[in-house]
C-alpha cells in the first residue's frame, strides 16, 4: 500500500519512514521493560487517528524486533490500522540496540514540564476547535492546571483518565505550600 492509499484508509502519514509494514510482520521486543497502560494506548490511538503518524516505529535490521514505538504499535493494533510506517535501522551490536531501546524509554522520563509555559500554551489552544484530549491531558488534569495560581514547577498530574474515586488527590505548590485537587 502506498502512502496515498494508506491515507485513503484513514490515517495520514506525516513522518519519514523506510516503508509501510503490515502490523502482522512487526515483532514487539519481548524483553522491552517499558509497559504501556491501556488508557495510554487508547489516548495514543486517538492522537494517531486524528493527527496521523508523526513518528515511525523503529525496527532493528539485526534482531527484527521493534526497538522504539511499542506504544505506537499497540495503538495501531487497537485502531486495526493494518500497517504502520517503519524506520529500519542498523545497530553496531546487540548491546547498542538494547541501549537505544532503554534510552528511548528513559530519556523522556528525565524531562521536566514547565507548568507556567504549559498552562499558557493550553489556554492559547483551548478555543473549542480542538479536542483537548489530544494534548495528553484529560478534563480533570486540564481543570487542575488551568486553576493553578502562580507558576508551580513541580506539579504532578494523575495519569490520563485516572479516576480519583472517593479519595481526592492533591498536589502541593512547591513555592507557597498551598494544596489543590488534581
Amino acid at each position: 500500500m502506498t502512502d496515498e492509499q494508506h491515507e485513503e484508509a484513514g490515517i495520514e502519514v506525516h513522518c519519514a519512514h523506510t516503508e509501510m509494514v503490515p502490523l502482522a510482520k512487526l515483532v514487539p521486543n519481548p524483553r522491552n521493560p517499558n509497559r504501556h497502560p491501556e488508557k495510554q494506548i487508547q489516548l495514543l490511538a486517538k492522537v494517531i487517528a486524528v493527527q496521523g503518524w508523526r513518528a515511525p516505529i523503529t525496527v532493528s535490521r539485526q534482531s527484527g524486533f521493534i526497538v522504539r514505538g511499542h506504544g505506537r504499535y499497540d495503538a495501531a493494533t487497537l485502531l486495526e490500522a493494518g500497517e504502520a510506517p517503519v524506520d529500519f535501522q542498523d545497530y553496531e551490536s546487540e548491546a547498542a540496540e538494547w541501549a537505544d531501546l532503554i534510552a528511548d524509554n528513559r530519556l523522556s522520563e528525565l524531562s521536566q514540564m514547565d507548568t507556567g509555559i504549559l498552562k499558557d500554551l493550553l489556554v492559547e489552544i483551548d478555543t473549542g476547535a480542538l479536542d483537548m484530549d489530544l494534548t495528553g491531558f484529560d478534563g480533570k488534569a486540564l481543570e487542575a492546571l488551568m486553576t493553578i495560581e502562580g507558576d508551580p514547577k513541580d506539579v504532578t498530574f494523575p495519569e490520563y483518565g485516572e479516576d480519583a474515586g472517593d479519595d481526592v488527590k492533591t498536589a502541593t505548590c512547591p513555592k507557597c505550600g498551598e494544596e489543590f485537587p488534581v
